[in-house]
């Protein structure tokens, strides 16, 4: 007696032969969108955000925490990439990359650092490089050159059109010379953010976009105890401020 035939199907497994073409029309999607991407148009906070969502349950999960679905704010109308804030952060961003690129010597060799904050993009000038010791007197031999191109980059790039600048001078923690030409670290302070906008108003930046201020000791970045902590602290910031800190 002949034996039947078994029915292909579940059994053997042809059931599920579509999530293979299922598996690899979600790679070409992927691999379509990340074709489509560019870095440019994307801020720190939106990477933070995307960071974020896989860590706490990955994209598309139910689970809650941060997600990249649309909120409340999109029903009401307020899309997150129409919004002025975002538009801001994508413009400094593309001006600090293009910074760290004009400026990559001099962050190699710690003269300079670029940072973004709250408050906007911070060009940090090491104080022992640009300044002599104890001084507001600008060591220009040695920077003349760097300074230069930071009184280029904050006039012509475009992305700095119509921002606002404010230099800030600071101090490490130790006492001025009694002897010395200054009354305490917070004239020193001052009189080192007047030097940099000087200078770079003589080579043609508006005076007029500037805003300057000391703070002596008040606001370190390292610590006073020890000398690296406190050449660190021996600085002058150039803040391109964000529009909501002018």
């Amino acid at each position: 007696m002949a034996k039947a035939k078994k029915k292909k199907g579940a059994d053997e497994g042809g059931a599920n032969d579509w999530l293979t073409t299922y598996s690899d029309m979600i790679t070409l999607v992927l691999c379509f969108f990340i074709l489509m991407f560019n870095p440019d148009d994307i801020t720190q906070g939106q990477l933070d955000a995307i960071s974020e969502s896989m860590r706490t349950g990955g994209i598309g999960s139910l689970a809650g925490g941060l997600t990249l679905t649309s909120g409340r704010a999109a029903d009401l109308g307020n899309m997150i990439m129409s919004l002025p804030s975002t538009e801001r952060g994508r413009v400094l961003g593309t001006a600090m990359r293009r910074a760290i690129s004009i400026f990559s010597p001099e962050l190699r060799s710690n003269m300079i650092k670029i940072t973004h904050e709250e408050r906007g993009l911070v060009i940090t000038l090491a104080g022992d490089a640009f300044f002599f010791p104890a001084s507001a007197r600008i060591n220009i031999e040695a920077t003349r050159d760097i300074l230069q191109r930071i009184g280029t980059y904050l006039t012509y790039s475009d992305q700095l059109q119509d921002r606002k600048f404010r230099i800030e001078g600071h101090t490490d923690s130790r006492d001025v010379d009694p002897n010395g030409p200054w009354e305490d670290n917070w004239q020193l302070s001052v009189e080192r953010s007047r030097a940099v906008l000087r200078y770079l108003s003589d080579l043609g930046v508006e005076e007029n976009r500037f805003q300057i201020a000391g703070f002596a000791a008040t606001v370190p970045v390292g610590s006073n105890d020890t000398e690296e902590g406190r050449a660190n602290n021996r600085r002058v910031d150039i803040i391109i401020l964000d529009e909501g800190h002018l």
